[in-house]
Order: C-alpha cells, then structure tokens, then sequence
C-alpha cells in the first residue's frame, strides 16, 4: 500500500436468481432472468469492460451461483434472451408511438439497443467466455461456490457440504478455466466447523455477515475479547480467511429499510406502464402514490447518481479512519450485494458503481479483491466465529424457524436417504458409476436449494417454492424407492426421464458422496 492510500475497499457482488435457478425445469425463459440479464448483466460487464480499457485492474469480486452459470450458457436461454432484446426495442418503440413519456421511450429505446449490440458482440456463446475474460486479466476475482446454493449450516453431514463445493468447484473449472480460491457461502451461512470442509475442499477464503464476525473471538483469548474491526481473520485452526461484511456501510446502498434505490430522482421498479412493461415513473417519494409518480428523468437522476457516490465514497473513508484511528494500522471495508441491484432493481445502479470504482481511487482509497486483500495483509489472525447468516436476524431463523419445520424435516429426511442408498452403492459396486445414483444426488442438490425456506418464510412466492420443493421431493423418492429396490433398468429409466427438465451438472458423479458410513 502506498503512503497516500489510508486504506482498502473491497466490493462483492452476489450473482443469483433465487426464482429461476434452481427451478428444477429445463428451459425455463422466466421474464425474471431476462430483465436481470440485460439491466444488470450486461451493462455491470460493459461498464468493467469500460474501466478495463483504462488500465483499472481488481476492482471487484463477482460470485455466479454454478446452476445460474449453467443457465447463462444455455443455448436455448440464449436464443430466448435474444428474442427478449429485440422485443425490448420494440416496446420502446410502442410507448414512444403512444405519444406518452417521450423522453422515456428514447432513452429506453437507446439502452434496448445498446443491449443488444452487447449481447451479439459479446455473449452469443454464453457468459462463460465473458466472465473468463474478465477473471484472467485480473479486472475482478470469480468466487466460487456450492453447487445448487444450499444453506451449509443445515446440511446433515460435511459429507454433503464437500459433495456441494466439489461439483460447484469442478463446475467453475470447466466453464471459467481455472480453480476459484475463494467461495461465495450462501447466504453468508456459517457454523462451526464448516472451515475444515472448506480446507480439505481447497477454499482459501470466503464471505460472513458483520455480525457473524464482530460476535466472535480472538481464538487465543475468551469471550469477552471482541475481534477488532476492519480486518479479515482465519478461522478456528484452518489457514482459511473469513471475511465479514461492513452493515454500517453497505447500509448506505441498501439496507432493509432504506437506502440510494429509493432515492426520489430514480427510477420507480414497482411502477410500470400496463401497454409496454416499461417503467417511466421516477420514485417521487416514499409515500408517493402510484398515481401521483413523476416521469423519470434521465438528467436529474445523473445528478444523483453523483450525489450518492460522493457520499459513499466518503463513508468509506470515515470508516477506514476510525480503524486507523481505533487499531493504529490501515482498514479493510467489505461490501457485498447481489448483483442484481445493480441495473435491475436499481436502474442507475451500475451508473453509480463506475462512479464509485473511479472516485475511491481519487480519494486514497485502494480498491482491491478479495484474494488481493489477502495478499496485501488485511489478515489480522486467527478467530472463532459465531454461527449466522445474512438473514433477518442473522441467524438461522429464515431457513430453519416455524414457516418453513415441515421442509427442514423433510429435507433432513431426503438427505439422509440419499447418503445411505449412494453409500450402500459405492460398497457394493465400487469403481462403478451410475446414471440413476447420479440424477438421485442432482435431485437433492436442488431439493436442498436456500431458496425455497427462503421464500416461503419471506412470503414471497411462497406457493411456487413449495410446489418446487414438493417436485424435488416426489422425483428424489420415486428414483430412490427402485434404486433401493435393486430394480436397475427401471432406476435408469426414471433417471433419463428426469433429465430431460434437469439441465446441469452433467458432469455430476454420485461417487463424490463416498462411502458415507466408511
């Protein structure tokens, strides 16, 4: 670090898609992908593209949950997105004939065709290529991840936690060409232990919550010795690194109650024209009715697009003087967000991420990975985490609490099913390898998916997470009861008919489980 840097930001974005990705059918084409592909996806690329031909170098950490990497290299997804830009250009088309938001019909019109041209330029064989680029010239660091997105803390064995990681990690391989050092965790979840998995799994360093992190301790000293804060910290014995995000921070962008998004000059998500689908009403106000919102206008939300960049530049750097100030050393500030507030739910989103990627800079902040954090020092010691999540509350309550005791239970159930027949398999019949064993895993890699407690207890969408699970459960116990059964043409004959929705992981192995019992 030079003399003029007082300190070290480091951006994560989150690349999931909760209602799409682990849907279990195959295509999908949810107007969902389609929207967060071409508002957030392209552009965030386009604009990295953008820094990157100035010379910029580690200017953010992208994770890409494997099974929505998977869907991005679909080409059946691809000829859909495809579709859906066109269709875009001419909505806009439609609004600006209507004679009604003119202004917004142009611009619409304009970003619909700047889309566009990215896509054939740059993504008709996929992201995979797009996202490799960007990770071998060193312009971001890719995270990987477990499989399917699984909340780790409740996966009944580490058996299944390592089994997640390695098809994941293998998955990141094969598409982006070399192994991740770092895993997004899902959810932030973490317990106990998990650390060890993620030693023998070949993770080097991965993302907690604040609280996770500020509620544990010097693992030399006891409870009441707080870890210091602006610092990352190997975990319990293990050589891995566990970063914690900053709330007070990255609070400022978005928080559960507030934040930049909802800013009056923006553009209002929630409220679109019925004819189009197109959005061309500015927030106004948090109270505004929807009949009372004002046109959006371009210029005005420019200017605060420089306003709140300013402002969370500065944030980062009051931060990184208390650390100084409090430790006597230079600060490390996380951030972390899902990708997808950035041009889908937040339309100036990435707008306002080029700002920030150049202003920190310009005010002695240095902009680094996650990986280059490590490099740089930012490693304080050694330190026993609580359990958490970034979850309300974060703890468990979102995935494991009364909403959602008959999925846990049964998820519980499958799982342990599963380790047994695959366990029972690989004694049996070792170095034999098995379609119907394989699909049995992939079904309850999905069924063990974060998202469907996520969204039954957040009431969101609630009836298709369940039905989701329902499916998962009704496929995994129908090829589990003939597997079981020892009837194998009929196992291998369920298993081809449920890959026929079930898209990924084809290179899944179900020896991966090993002999669970052993």
């Amino acid at each position: 670090m030079s003399d003029t840097e007082i300190g070290t930001c480091a951006i994560v974005l989150h690349t999931h898609l909760p209602w799409v990705a682990h849907a279990g059918t195959w295509p999908v084409g949810e107007e969902w992908l389609h929207q967060a592909w071409s508002s957030s996806y392209i552009p965030l690329v386009s604009m990295l593209n953008e820094l990157a031909a100035e010379g910029r170098r580690d200017l953010l950490t992208i994770g890409v949950t494997p099974v929505l990497a998977a869907m991005l290299d679909d080409p059946y997804l691809l000829r859909e997105q495809h579709t859906w830009l066109g269709n875009w250009q001419t909505r806009a088309v439609a609004l600006g004939a209507s004679g009604r938001f003119p202004d917004v019909a142009a611009e619409e019109h304009r970003r619909a065709t700047k889309a566009l041209e990215s896509f054939e330029r740059d993504w008709s064989h996929g992201a995979s290529p797009v996202l490799r680029s960007l990770g071998a010239s060193g312009v971001v660091e890719l995270l990987g991840g477990p499989a399917t997105h699984p909340f780790q803390p409740l996966l009944v064995d580490d058996a299944l936690v390592r089994a997640q990681l390695q098809v994941g990690l293998d998955d990141h391989t094969l598409r982006l060409g070399s192994r991740p050092r770092g895993i997004w965790a899902p959810e932030c979840g973490y317990r106990p232990g998990l650390e060890t998995t993620y030693a023998e799994s070949g993770v080097g360093h991965f993302l907690v919550d604040g609280p996770t992190l500020l509620g544990g301790k010097l693992s030399e000293s006891g409870p009441s010795a707080p870890l210091p804060t602006g610092a990352a910290w190997t975990v319990g014995d293990s050589d891995v690194v566990a970063f914690g995000r900053d709330l007070d921070v990255t609070y400022r962008v978005w928080s559960p109650r507030s934040g930049y998004p909802g800013g009056a000059s923006y553009r209002d998500f929630h409220h679109f024209d019925h004819d189009t689908g197109i959005r061309p009403y500015r927030v106004t106000g948090s109270r505004t009715a929807d009949h009372e919102k004002k046109p959006y206008d371009a210029a005005r939300a420019a200017a605060s697009v420089e306003a709140d960049a300013a402002d969370f530049v500065d944030t980062v750097r009051r931060r990184l003087g208390q650390v100084a100030a409090a430790h006597g050393r230079p600060g490390l500030v996380v951030v972390a967000y899902d990708t997808e507030l950035f041009g889908h739910w937040w339309l100036e989103g990435p707008q306002w991420l080029a700002a920030v990627l150049r202003l920190l800079p310009e005010a002695g902040v240095r902009l680094s990975t996650l990986r280059g954090a490590v490099d740089a020092g930012h490693v304080a010691g050694a330190a026993a985490l609580r359990p958490g999540s970034w979850g309300s509350g974060k703890d468990w309550r979102v995935w494991e609490g009364a909403a959602v005791a008959d999925l846990v239970e049964q998820s519980r159930d499958a799982q342990r099913r599963v380790l047994d027949v695959v366990s029972k398999a690989v004694r049996e019949h070792p170095g034999q390898r098995s379609d119907a064993l394989d699909q049995l895993v992939r079904e309850l890699f999905l069924l063990t998916s974060s998202d469907w407690a996520f969204m039954v207890t957040k009431d969101s969408a609630a009836a298709y997470a369940r039905s989701r699970h329902a499916a998962h459960l009704a496929r995994l116990t129908e090829l589990a009861d003939v597997v079981s059964a020892g009837r194998n043409a009929a196992a291998d004959r369920v298993a081809a008919r449920l890959r026929e929705v079930d898209g990924p992981f084809g290179h899944l192995d179900a020896r991966v489980l090993g002999d669970w019992r052993r």
